[in-house]
């Protein structure tokens, strides 16, 4: 290992605790000091230092009327960089834009992320009635078409840590929990190359999703659409089906890719 990969692999806590700080955020959009404290286990003491700083360079917007705190422009700012130098986003956003098209309901792009699926992209649907996630918003890798999708063709040590009864959490009455079912659910998607969901991490929420291919031929990300179950009768399933696959084809070869 070179002195410079040493140096690398050295992490400053200061800088780790901050992150878990705006980490708090992704499924709260405003907090307290005392909330983040509990969230971070950290005291409130210092939460309030590093508040302090994350907002004095915009990563944080203070509220002085309600004292809760918000995440900053500085942020949105690194996420459009972000966004633009990223291959994977730029070419996902016009599929998943056709996809709101053939099918009214929203679209979305997952990847992994740990033991997590993150929202890289998203498309709301054309329905006034529809299910919805934000970008950049985590999610459970063992429930829902797309999870399920990333899981299935995940390397087989990170399928081994979520395989786990202490992992698999009842979400709701659908959720499989059984490491051996899932298991053989897993296997199923593998060899069919798509994954249905039916309201296994929401109550009457249907999606299906498909792998989309790097061009290492490595699964990169899952494709696919959500909405209410009572918009997919059967037949509109498998019609549905047929577009996300096409679209996930699509995107692999995009990104040279030429698995499907």
């Amino acid at each position: 290992m070179t002195t410079q990969s040493k140096e690398m692999g050295r992490h400053v806590e200061a800088v780790l605790r901050a992150l878990d700080l705006l980490d708090c955020f992704q499924h709260q959009p405003a907090l307290s000091l005392k909330e983040m404290s509990v969230l971070t286990r950290m005291t409130r003491s210092r939460v309030t230092r590093l508040a302090g700083t994350l907002e004095s360079r915009g990563y944080l917007l203070h509220d002085k009327e309600n004292g809760r705190f918000r995440l900053g422009p500085r942020l949105l700012t690194l996420g459009k960089l972000f966004e633009s130098n990223n291959n994977l986003v730029s070419l996902a956003r016009p599929i998943l834009k056709d996809l709101v098209m053939a099918t009214g309901e929203m679209a979305s792009l997952y990847v992994i992320d740990g033991r997590e699926r993150v929202a890289l992209v998203r498309e709301p649907g054309t329905h006034k009635i529809s299910y919805s996630i934000t970008e950049g918003q985590r999610m459970e890798l063992y429930a829902g078409a797309a999870g399920k999708v990333l899981l299935a063709f995940s390397p087989p040590e990170l399928r081994t840590k979520v395989l786990q009864q202490k992992v698999l959490k009842k979400l709701t009455p659908e959720t499989i929990v059984n490491p051996d079912k899932l298991k053989r659910e897993l296997e199923t998607i593998r060899q069919r190359g798509y994954a249905f969901s039916e309201g296994e991490r929401v109550q009457d929420v249907w999606s299906v999703a498909a792998p989309v291919f790097d061009h290492t031929n490595k699964v990169c990300s899952a494709v696919g659409i959500t909405g209410p179950l009572y918009r997919f009768p059967r037949q509109v399933r498998h019609r549905y089906l047929k577009i996300v696959l096409g679209k996930a084809r699509d995107l692999s070869r995009r990104l040279g890719g030429t698995e499907s």
